[in-house]
C-alpha cells in the first residue's frame, strides 16, 4: 500500500524546512451524506515529526483540521541526509508512517 503521507525536507544552512501533504478524510462527525445520514467522525488525532529519533513538531489534532492537511513548517539543528520520520495516528486506530532523507 502507498503512504498517506508526501514529504520534502531541505536544509539550508541550519534551518531545515519542511512541507507535507496528508491524504486523509478529516471528517467531522457533524456533516450528512446524500442520504441524509451522518457521516462519522474520522480525523488524525496525532502527528510527529522526529529528526534522528528527537521529536521536531508535535500537533494533537481535533475535528477542525480540513480533509488532506498540508503542514509547513521550520526548524533547526537537522543537517543533509539526517532521517526525517513523519507519522499519524487517527480516531479509528489507523496509522501511517514514512522516514525521508532530508536533502
Amino acid at each position: 500500500m502507498a503512504s498517506s503521507i508526501r514529504v520534502r525536507a531541505t536544509s539550508n544552512g541550519d534551518l531545515t524546512e519542511v512541507q507535507t501533504l496528508i491524504q486523509h478524510p478529516m471528517d467531522t462527525g457533524l456533516v450528512k451524506d446524500s442520504k441524509g445520514e451522518t457521516i462519522p467522525a474520522h480525523y488524525i488525532q496525532e502527528l510527529k515529526f522526529a529528526c534522528n529519533g528527537k521529536d521536531v513538531f508535535v500537533a494533537n489534532w481535533g475535528t477542525a483540521i480540513s480533509k488532506d492537511p498540508y503542514v509547513k513548517f521550520s526548524f533547526k539543528g537537522a543537517n543533509k541526509g539526517d532521517d526525517l520520520t513523519i507519522s499519524w495516528t487517527d480516531n479509528k486506530g489507523g496509522s501511517d508512517t514514512i522516514t525521508a532523507k532530508i536533502a
